[in-house]
C-alpha cells in the first residue's frame, strides 16, 4: 500500500490537473477584461488580488458598469462566503495534529478546485495534511490563475472574436472542473445534501436573483448536513 502524499512538491504535483483547467480560463478572463477596456496590468492586477475564479468575471461586470464600490463589494463578500468553512474543514479532516502556523498564507490559495483535491485526497488516504503539501497545491493553481490571466490580457481583447464556440466552451471549464472534482469525492450519503442545495439555488435563482440562489443553497446545504449528521 503506498504512503499517503505530503510535501511542496507533492502538493505541486496534484495542483497539475487544475492548473490545467485554471490557465485557459484565466487566459478568457484576461481577454474579457482588456475587452472591457482595463489596461493589461489592471487585469493581471484582480487575478494577483482577489483570486476568485468566477467572481473575478462579476466583479468586472460590475466595475465596468458604473456600480457603487460598496455595492460591489458586499455582492463579491457575498458570493465568496462559502471559503470561510473551507479551512475548518479541511482541518476537521486532517485532525487535531495539524500545523496551521502558516495557515494565513495558504489559505489565500484555497479555492473551490484546490479545497476539494485536498479534502477528497485526505478522504481517500492518499495524501496527509502538511502546510508544505497545501502550499504546493495553491502555489501551483495560483500561478496558473495569474499567468493565465496575464497573457490573455497581453494578447488583446480581440484574440478570441475568430472562435466564438472556444470563447463560449471557456466560461463552462470553471464549473466542469470543480464538478469533476466534487464527483471524485462523492458518496451516496452526501446525496440528499447535494440534492437539497442544488433545488434551493436553482429555485433562489430563477424567482429572485443569482446570489440569493447561490447563498441559499450554500445554507441549505449545510443545514442538511447538520441534520443527517
Amino acid at each position: 500500500m503506498s504512503q499517503p502524499r505530503t510535501g511542496f512538491l507533492p502538493g505541486l504535483v496534484t495542483a497539475i490537473p487544475i492548473a490545467l483547467g485554471y490557465f485557459p480560463i484565466a487566459f478568457s478572463f484576461g481577454v474579457a477584461a482588456t475587452r472591457a477596456g482595463l489596461t493589461a496590468t489592471e487585469a493581471t492586477m484582480l487575478s494577483l488580488v482577489i483570486y476568485a475564479g468566477a467572481s473575478q468575471f462579476l466583479a468586472l461586470v460590475l466595475l465596468t458598469s458604473g456600480a457603487p464600490v460598496l455595492v460591489s463589494a458586499v455582492t463579491l463578500m457575498a458570493m465568496n462566503l462559502r471559503h470561510l468553512v473551507y479551512g475548518p474543514a479541511l482541518l476537521k479532516q486532517a485532525g487535531d495534529d495539524a500545523r496551521t502556523r502558516w495557515a494565513g498564507a495558504w489559505g489565500f490559495w484555497l479555492t473551490d478546485e484546490t479545497f476539494a483535491a485536498a479534502l477528497g485526497g485526505l478522504a481517500r488516504g492518499k495524501v496527509r495534511f502538511s502546510e508544505p503539501f497545501m502550499a504546493g497545491l495553491g502555489l501551483g493553481a495560483y500561478a496558473a490563475w495569474v499567468s493565465g490571466t496575464a497573457l490573455g490580457a497581453w494578447a488583446g481583447g480581440g484574440v478570441l472574436d475568430a472562435w466564438p464556440s472556444v470563447s463560449a466552451g471557456l466560461g463552462f471549464m470553471l464549473a466542469a472542473l470543480f464538478l469533476a472534482l466534487l464527483l471524485s469525492i462523492l458518496t451516496r450519503a452526501q446525496v440528499p445534501v447535494i440534492v437539497v442545495a442544488g433545488v434551493v439555488t436553482v429555485l433562489g435563482t430563477l424567482f429572485v436573483s443569482s446570489t440569493t440562489g447561490i447563498l441559499g443553497g450554500i445554507l441549505a446545504g449545510s443545514l442538511m448536513g447538520l441534520v443527517r449528521r
